[in-house]
């Protein structure tokens, strides 16, 4: 009769070590997922911001963090000023309050005309039509296939 619970004893404490073992590569195997899907993706994500917010430009258009929508009107160290409205109002906000640049200067402006071209009336007519096809259309459209006219 003892010899069975020194048996089963045994068994145990074989069982309880290998389950010990399973635990810490479970929890391994989870830190890892939460590294991968959690931490990763934010680093990516800051690195994006960091490197937005160099690249400002004088003219640039863009959002602030608290919904704030102007022009960039000059640039200085860690600061900038941005035109708000019609009236010229300026605002004076740090660099990392910048949320999205909406419309870079390169674009805001314009291309340069050549001195035989004429200044081209309306830059977005190509994009507006596009957008205007896409509402018209709707959103299961673009799932469905095109039928050939060969048939």
């Amino acid at each position: 009769m003892t010899a069975f619970y020194l048996k089963l004893l045994a068994d145990t404490t074989q069982a309880s070590k290998s389950s010990g073992i399973t635990m810490i590569i479970m929890m391994v195997v989870l830190l890892a997922v939460m590294y991968f899907f959690m931490i990763r993706p934010s680093r990516k994500q800051e690195k994006e911001a960091t490197a937005m917010r160099n690249n400002l430009q004088v003219g640039d258009e863009i959002t602030t963090i608290g919904g704030i929508i102007g022009k960039i009107v000059s640039i200085k160290g860690e600061t900038c000023t941005i035109e708000t409205s019609k009236d010229r109002t300026k605002i004076r906000i740090l660099k990392t309050a910048v949320k999205t640049v909406d419309v870079p200067a390169a674009v805001a402006n314009g291309p340069i005309p050549q001195a035989d071209e004429p200044a081209p009336e309306n830059l977005d007519a190509p994009a507006l039509k596009k957008e205007e096809e896409k509402e018209k259309k709707g959103f299961f459209s673009r799932f469905k296939k095109k039928k050939k006219d060969d048939e």
